[in-house]
């Protein structure tokens, strides 16, 4: 068991080593897929000749890691679409209109005006091609509702998907590149054409299930939020929850429970097992059992969309039930290294999503930390040990995550511990009394009592998270922290265990080390904010300037005060900058930094008494002024034009600068401006 346990955790580090490779150098494919041929073929020809010695062969252990870091690389790549001769971005594409055949593969949370789908090429400028495409429908432009493998016809312009467009903000395009989308459509009903509704893929057969038992919940008496967290819980569809609901469940730290992971998969395997254990009395039940319960583990993993975290789950389940039928013994650590050895074999992208890394990280944290603490107390009565363990299992597994968390969050909710204690009890009986209530929607025979009683559950549910995430004094948000922190961090809480474990002088000097690399990390941060920037934030209809001091910012602006510094422009500045302070003040006519003076024109278009000559000129709330004199007359380095001019004043400001070649910046293009 050690022996495999270990070569399976270098064979798994030596795969994400490959994966890492591959995303970050981009290294031509069929020089990586040759490579890693040859590799493979001597390790097969070093085994056959020394076969009899292998164990004492002192290079096959680094020729089979070198095999399998070639093979990270190559299911990368191979992965990789765009890489594929017949991807759209490698035809013929217009500038204006191009004509595309697509695909409906998955449905994605609405904004405020379109429906949004991420859609697969199968024609593009009547010529095949493969690619994926972010689509937005104009809401309520069509009529008839649109399904997964619904195939549509349109003739419309590719657009780039924009780039963050102030600092520090979370970017969009790239967590759609990891899904290889490159571009998006805008479409509505006047350019977009159904060609079929036939269900092709297993993907559509789930979707038109899901939607089934939507309908026959909403005829059985089910709406608003109660539905809704009935399709994040039940179905793994979180598209509908409503954002007050889905904030209180991020802030009160339980929004884990409505991601389908490991949680769930758990509860469901328990229900299945009661359920077919009288298979265990036919003569081969002991292999029937386990085929049916990985066949539903994975039915269910299929109609919650196959996230990373369900299939990271459901495999883990898979193979702990296959064990278990098998007399086997089962290690954790093992279940854990072989399900993610496979998932990122087949599907070498989920290293990067943040659902699959947390949910290992958080079940690594359960598995490893959770029994150190129940050790210290173990209470004599099932009323005090049950809501210990539960406290146990809880901490430990926010000890696992809360630094990737911080990294990617920068919040902590500090009243996690309370409401976990009451939700995961009733996880078991919301998830069990749901699948009984969607069985009976389906055969239109549940009873009335049951749901009003099932909503009033889950009703309290959210009341009780709402209640919970009320306290924001609790709820500690704005932390910066850095993947240099996450590293030292978890390096803390590895050395730490071992420590305890093993409590000698090696594992307490190297926690002591670890510490003092975090501290190291902390006053390198520290040195790296200490700087000063002048910028010109992106806001829409308003104008934001910012000075930076080392760790203080003074906000110059004309937007709300009570908004401003919540606003997510300035709250992702104050994190990835470290910010402290925060003072604001009015907008000014004129701005000095670093020997460079900056004029500022409104719409009073007031110029003409400046009696100095600005470097740069900042156009804002749309000045009726002629751009030739301006210029001629200031003479000025560079125009910035920000977010709250018209669109048709930035057309013809642009033109003007570009007729008398002098830099132009307009920040809802090229993003904030910024000099440092």
């Amino acid at each position: 068991m050690k022996l495999l346990n270990f070569t399976i955790i270098k064979l798994t580090i030596c795969l994400v080593l490959g994966i890492l490779l591959a995303h970050y150098l981009k290294l031509d494919f069929h020089v990586v897929l040759c490579l890693t041929i040859a590799l493979v073929f001597a390790l097969g020809v070093y085994w056959l000749i020394l076969r009899s010695k292998i164990n004492r062969a002192p290079y096959f252990g680094i020729l089979a890691c070198c095999c399998m870091i070639g093979v990270g690389m190559t299911s990368y790549n191979i992965q990789d679409e765009k890489l594929r001769p017949h991807h759209y971005t490698h035809l013929n594409a217009s500038e204006n209109y191009n004509s595309i055949v697509f695909q409906i593969e998955e449905r994605l949370k609405p904004d405020a005006y379109n429906d949004k789908y991420i859609v697969a090429i199968t024609s593009f400028n009547d010529k095949e091609a493969i690619g994926r495409l972010l689509i937005n429908i104009k809401r309520d432009s069509i009529s008839k509702p649109i399904y997964v493998d619904d195939i549509f016809f349109t003739s419309s312009e590719l657009k780039v998907i924009q780039k963050p467009l102030n600092p520090h903000q979370f970017d969009y395009g790239k967590y759609l590149e990891m899904q290889q989308v490159y571009h998006q459509l805008y479409l509505n009903s006047t350019n977009i054409l159904l060609l079929s509704d036939s269900k092709r893929t297993i993907y559509g057969y789930a979707d038109a299930l899901r939607t089934k038992i939507n309908l026959k919940l909403v005829e059985a008496g089910f709406t608003g939020d109660a539905l809704s967290i009935m399709n994040a819980l039940l179905l793994g569809q979180r598209q509908t929850i409503d954002k007050t609901v889905y904030d209180n469940y991020v802030n009160s730290g339980t929004i884990h429970i409505l991601a389908v992971s490991g949680l769930h998969v758990g509860i469901i395997l328990i229900i299945l097992n009661v359920i077919f254990k009288p298979l265990l009395r036919l003569k081969y039940g002991h292999f029937i059992r386990p085929i049916i319960l990985v066949a539903l583990l994975w039915s269910f993993a299929v109609i919650a969309g196959l996230r990373p975290s369900v299939t990271r789950a459901v495999t883990m389940f898979s193979v702990i039930s296959i064990a278990m039928h098998l007399k086997r013994r089962t290690n954790i650590y093992n279940t854990l290294i072989i399900s993610a050895f496979l998932i990122l074999l087949f599907k070498p992208a989920f290293l990067f999503a943040v659902g699959f890394q947390m949910s290992y990280l958080a079940v690594l944290g359960i598995v490893t930390i959770q029994p150190i603490f129940y050790k210290l107390w173990k209470p004599k009565y099932w009323i005090i040990d049950k809501p210990w363990q539960i406290f146990t299992v809880t901490l430990a597994a926010q000890i696992g995550v809360v630094p990737i968390s911080l990294f990617y969050f920068h919040q902590f909710p500090g009243l996690f511990f309370i409401s976990n204690l009451v939700v995961i009890p009733f996880l078991g009986l919301i998830l069990g009394l749901g699948i009984l209530v969607i069985v009976l929607a389906l055969l239109n025979v549940i009873p009335n009592f049951l749901v009003i009683t099932y909503s009033f559950i889950i009703d309290c549910l959210n009341g009780f998270i709402a209640w919970v995430a009320q306290f924001e004094n609790f709820l500690f948000r704005d932390i910066p922290f850095t993947i240099l922190q996450v590293v030292a961090t978890y390096a803390i809480i590895m050395a730490l265990v071992q420590a305890y474990k093993f409590r000698n002088f090696k594992w307490i000097a190297l926690s002591l080390i670890a510490i003092i690399g975090l501290q190291g990390v902390y006053f390198y941060n520290k040195h790296q904010t200490q700087n000063d920037a002048f910028i010109i934030f992106n806001k829409s209809r308003y104008s934001i300037i910012g000075k930076k001091q080392n760790e203080k910012l003074m906000l110059y602006h004309n937007y709300d005060f009570k908004k401003l510094k919540s606003d997510y422009t300035i709250t992702n500045y104050k994190v990835g900058e470290a910010i402290d302070t925060i003072t604001l003040d009015s907008l000014q006519s004129v701005y000095a930094f670093k020997n460079k003076v900056i004029l500022e024109i409104d719409s009073l278009a007031v110029y003409k008494e400046v009696t100095f000559r600005p470097h740069y000129i900042l156009l804002r709330n749309s000045p009726r002024l002629n751009l030739n004199r301006v210029i001629d007359s200031l003479k000025p380095e560079l125009i910035i034009a920000d977010a709250s001019n018209y669109k048709s004043y930035l057309k013809r400001w642009k033109e003007t600068c570009e007729h008398k070649k002098i830099p132009f910046h307009q920040t809802n293009e090229k993003g904030a401006f910024i000099i440092k």
